[in-house]
């Protein structure tokens, strides 16, 4: 093997190979690792453009209404896709939007109808109380392609409930049409 040595400004000298083939050594070929479990799909939910028009369609909504309220849209998975919250939108508010909807979509049904079942089934009752991510206020409505459940629209701050669940339902409204 002929090597060259390279100075660096004084420093210790440095040993090259002069020719590539001399210092290049095959490798064998990793062993495939074990077969590894296919990784799951998304979860099913609106697009995007979709869930952003929802949300600014709930909002647009509770405003001329003269509420501060926060929009979460969730796909099927309890994934959040958008939250957008109003100028002057409570904290509380926000939690509040998106516990509405995952209570909609652990419930498959509207949060409302949730706090309903509630009153008179202990187990949905004791459900509710395990979980504090739960809310059974009024507020989340979910999104289905026909039978299909892709996702939940939930809305908090309102200053009642059922505005919440109005706005909800107006931001359900203007995209149910383009939905697949």
């Amino acid at each position: 093997m002929k090597l060259k040595t390279l100075g660096l400004i004084g420093l210790l000298p440095l040993s090259v190979a002069a020719h590539a083939a001399d210092v290049a050594t095959p490798v064998a070929p990793a062993a495939a690792p074990a077969t590894a479990p296919a990784p799951q799909p998304p979860a099913r939910g609106p697009a995007l453009a979709l869930a952003v028009e929802a949300a600014q369609k709930a909002l647009e909504t509770c405003k001329a209404l003269d509420q501060k309220i926060s929009v979460s849209v969730l796909d099927s998975g309890s994934v959040l896709k958008v939250l957008l919250a109003s100028d002057g939108a409570a904290p509380r508010g926000v939690q509040s939007s998106t516990n509405k909807a995952i209570t909609a979509l652990a419930f498959n049904a509207a949060s409302s109808k949730v706090g309903e079942l509630a009153k008179t089934d202990p187990v949905i009752a004791e459900k509710l109380a395990a979980n504090p991510n739960f809310n059974s206020r009024a507020g989340a409505v979910l999104i289905k392609v026909g039978n299909e459940v892709i996702g939940a629209i939930g809305v908090g701050g309102a200053k009642g409930s059922e505005k919440d669940e109005a706005c909800a339902i107006a931001g359900l409204e203007k995209i149910q049409n383009k939905l697949s």
